[in-house]
């Protein structure tokens, strides 16, 4: 009987439940009992999967259609952590010149908090020179000439607003819509909706070249989607990938004849019990024997040109966020479905000038680089190429003798900056203002659920139905928000 994917999804789970009762001989009274005992062993809720059948084999990263033919086909997304100023990049502020060391007007500040300066400290004109570039007259600052380079090629949006205000929800409500956590990342959500092209790698593949997350692994964790819907993490080095060799004494038959008898077993439990995690162990085992060939032969940039990798800055061998960049383009051009490279290290409380001038330098040309190779290799018009942080940074000044601060700028949710390129939105474009000296946006507001649902849109989801049942509700990544933001697409 062939039943629509919720239904058979509901189907499934309640024959778990069903089988469980019947066949453990356990009682509603025993399992109170067990609580009342202080048992602390807990089952995990059950979770339903978009699981299919492929060729006999569970496959829950088997290609899937969205609700409508989607512009781009893969994500990169250059996830910025720490929250870059826009003002020393993007938001050309002049104003801000005008009154540099002056309080802030108190029509300007509306009740706004901060997480650590007070809202009338004294306002701080930008450290960088801005000038207009390309045909589009992009104003970009002098920390990023290699982006002017393609800012002909980009959609710059400044006029971004978030919820939150710290660094840890703030990466978390960017992520996944919501800024508690355990909630699906974007990637996984993706992956859910689309799959992977990629039979070789992972759909969802995860890079980091700076610190530890604020937000930690729920930036790219599955939450309550089955597990083989979370990002996997590429480690810095030559070995990205853990225990991919065969142990000594281990044969490839062996290893085959192996699999093929713990997949069967596999197989025969998931027709009983239907747990979606099964399918998800199934399909662990498959791909890392795939990738015991596929990673090594990723990860080996050596092959590509000289040209290519000086265009990005990148080095054989090393682990740098230029190598990730290059990586990236090598995963989308294997099928990977969403690539996330977190740079955490634009927490600039202090020293903002110095702290955005080394970011920019380590990030600057691997970025245009991407934005340029994708472009050369026909890959640009199917990838949509997202850079951001999870906040912004107040127009006034941090200082703080206390803290050993100077110069530098607080958390500031209410305005920020982020460029596009790619995957279905305009090229040379700009969306977007705050007022004249940086607090609110005045025009064109993006919030961060408007953003998800144009990512979505498109990749080919309506984003009000890419939804999944959890305890009794219908989530999504916009929760109960958003809208497609229609002047930045083609």
């Amino acid at each position: 009987m062939n039943l629509p994917l919720e239904l058979d999804l509901e189907r499934r789970r309640f024959l778990s439940r069903r089988w469980f009762f019947r066949e453990c001989g356990v009682g509603l009274g025993s399992i109170a009992l067990a609580s009342l005992l202080g048992d602390k062993a807990s089952a995990a809720a059950a979770k339903p999967a978009a699981t299919r059948l492929v060729a006999g084999t569970t496959d829950p990263l088997a290609p899937k259609k969205g609700h409508f033919p989607g512009k781009a086909k893969s994500v990169i997304y250059l996830f910025m952590a720490g929250a870059p100023s826009q003002l020393e990049l993007f938001d050309h502020k002049p104003t801000l010149a005008k009154y540099n060391g002056q309080p802030v007007p108190k029509d300007v500040l509306k009740g706004q908090t901060y997480a650590f300066i007070k809202p009338d400290s004294a306002i701080y004109a930008p450290e960088f020179k801005f000038a207009q570039h390309g045909r589009s007259g992009a104003w970009i600052s002098e920390a990023l000439p290699e982006l002017a380079g393609v800012a002909d090629d980009i959609t710059i949006v400044r006029s971004m607003t978030t919820d939150a205000f710290n660094h840890a929800p703030g990466q978390i409500f960017m992520n996944t819509g919501s800024q508690q956590f355990g909630r699906p990342s974007m990637g996984s959500w993706v992956t859910y909706g689309l799959g992977s092209q990629s039979q070789d790698l992972p759909g969802y593949v995860v890079m980091n070249s700076a610190g530890g997350l604020s937000g930690g692994a729920g930036n790219y964790g599955s939450g309550f989607l089955p597990s083989s819907y979370q990002g996997v993490l590429f480690r810095k080095g030559a070995d990205p990938v853990l225990y991919l060799s065969n142990p000594a004494g281990m044969s490839s038959s062996l290893q085959r004849k192996t699999l093929d008898a713990v997949k069967d077993l596999n197989e025969q439990r998931l027709g009983v019990v239907g747990d979606p995690e099964i399918a998800t162990r199934i399909n662990a085992f498959e791909m890392a024997y795939r990738m015991q060939t596929s990673a090594p032969e990723l990860m080996d940039i050596s092959k590509e040109s000289k040209e290519t990798l000086e265009m990005y800055g990148a080095e054989p061998g090393k682990a740098s966020f230029a190598n990730n960049c290059l990586l990236a383009r090598r995963l989308v051009e294997r099928g990977v479905r969403f690539v996330q490279l977190f740079h955490e290290a634009w927490d600039h409380h202090s020293d903002v000038k110095g702290g955005v001038k080394g970011q920019a330098a380590i990030t600057d040309k691997a970025c245009a680089a991407l934005v340029r190779d994708l472009k050369q290799r026909g890959l640009l018009d199917e990838t949509l190429v997202v850079w951001g942080g999870e906040f912004g940074r107040t127009p006034q000044v941090e200082a703080s003798a206390e803290l050993g601060r100077s110069l530098g700028r607080d958390h500031h949710p209410q305005a920020f900056s982020m460029w596009f390129a790619g995957g279905g939105v305009k090229r040379g474009f700009s969306l977007g203002e705050t007022d004249d000296f940086g607090f609110n946006v005045v025009k064109d507001k993006v919030h961060v659920h408007d953003l998800h649902a144009t990512m979505l849109h498109l990749l080919g989801f309506d984003h009000e139905k890419l939804t999944f049942r959890f305890q009794g509700r219908d989530f999504r990544l916009t929760d109960v928000h958003g809208e497609v933001v229609k002047p930045m697409l083609v």
